[in-house]
């Protein structure tokens, strides 16, 4: 697999130059705000982050005040963001530079690494983009681009295709301007080279780029083997008195990791028995069977159906109180929700 390193690398920086996005609000900023910005941009479109970032950023303005704020409302501040994990990690690592690091985000790349959530192209590019080091970075628009022009066979999953692409990535990453040409990667992967219908005759690679040559574009980068998506269902409980309802806090691993949402059940003939274990309290009250909703998550699909039980009394106490809380509708824009259990909720309040 022969790399023309230094000829790729000044093709890839002149595009950038001219064409590469120069304007992101995350660029030119400190290493908190850069962190930040590749966090959130794990899994999901620059055009979907901006509002996002923009608003976690006028709440949480430096590291210190996300590590001192409670984890409740960082992700009352990321919901509708997904991959909630995400956030999870980036409180923890936020208390680590704080209690570990002096405040002070480290700048080699194994202490960067080591923080929760960050992978070794995560670290690479807040090392690059905040301190101006040399570092390859692989993020899913890097992985297309080096793919296709390589012709680098086998999907994502696969270490030996992961080696490559490793590889490819350190060969071609110049130690000059090294950020410039990591960002314009990036953008020709967002940009140019699409993951359906790539734009090839605006790419500058397009004379060193072996699919291309190849008339194989649409081969590259391999998909990962298709099989049946798993459907899953849930019932969920609201137990509503007057203007209240329950709500409980999920576990932190796990989907939807640590954000409110309404108790769960695997059927209604559990109801009963889930409230004399968590209400201390039998079901008395009146129960509506509400219609299915769908939600789609990457790996599978979940329709979840709703029992509303109008509650004649509030129970005296709630089993683990920690994770139970009554809570006014008109408060719940203070509690971080799935989005679907947001949506469903403000359909009611409606």
């Amino acid at each position: 697999m022969d790399v023309d390193a230094a000829s790729f690398a000044r093709t890839v920086l002149n595009w950038y130059r001219r064409y590469g996005r120069h304007d992101l609000p995350w660029q030119q900023q400190d290493a908190y705000r850069v962190w930040l910005s590749e966090i959130m941009l794990q899994q999901t479109q620059v055009s979907t982050v901006i509002p996002y970032y923009q608003n976690f950023i006028e709440r949480f303005p430096n590291l210190g005040q996300l590590a001192d704020a409670d984890i409740d409302e960082v992700l009352q501040y990321w919901q509708g963001l997904g991959y909630y994990a995400r956030a999870r990690n980036l409180h923890k690592a936020a208390r680590v530079v704080r209690d570990e690091h002096n405040g002070r985000f480290p700048r080699t790349f194994d202490a960067v690494a080591a923080l929760p959530g960050i992978g070794r192209s995560t670290a690479g590019a807040i090392l690059s983009f905040a301190f101006g080091q040399c570092w390859p970075i692989l993020d899913g628009n890097v992985k297309r681009v080096l793919a296709r022009c390589f012709r680098v066979p086998g999907w994502y999953g696969q270490s030996d295709t992961m080696k490559q692409l490793w590889y490819l990535a350190e060969s071609v990453t110049p130690e000059q301007q090294a950020p410039d040409f990591n960002q314009a990667m990036m953008d020709l992967g967002s940009m140019v080279c699409l993951k359906s219908k790539p734009k090839c005759e605006a790419c500058p690679l397009k004379k060193l780029c072996s699919s291309y040559l190849h008339h194989s574009q649409a081969e590259y980068p391999q998909r990962k083997p298709s099989r049946a998506k798993p459907h899953k269902h849930t019932l969920m409980l609201l137990h509503r008195h007057g203007d209240q309802i329950l709500l409980w806090r999920r576990p932190p691993s796990g989907i939807w990791g640590g954000l409110w949402s309404l108790p769960e059940v695997d059927d209604e003939h559990a109801i009963e028995l889930w409230q004399q274990s968590f209400l201390s309290m039998a079901q008395t009250q009146r129960v509506i069977q509400d219609s299915v909703i769908r939600h789609q998550f990457t790996h599978y699909s979940l329709d979840i159906s709703l029992a509303i039980i109008e509650m004649e009394q509030l129970p005296e106490q709630v089993s683990d109180e920690e994770n139970y809380v009554w809570v006014d509708i008109e408060a719940l824009a203070n509690h971080g929700l799935p989005t679907p259990v947001r949506k469903l909720l403000t359909t009611l309040q409606d």
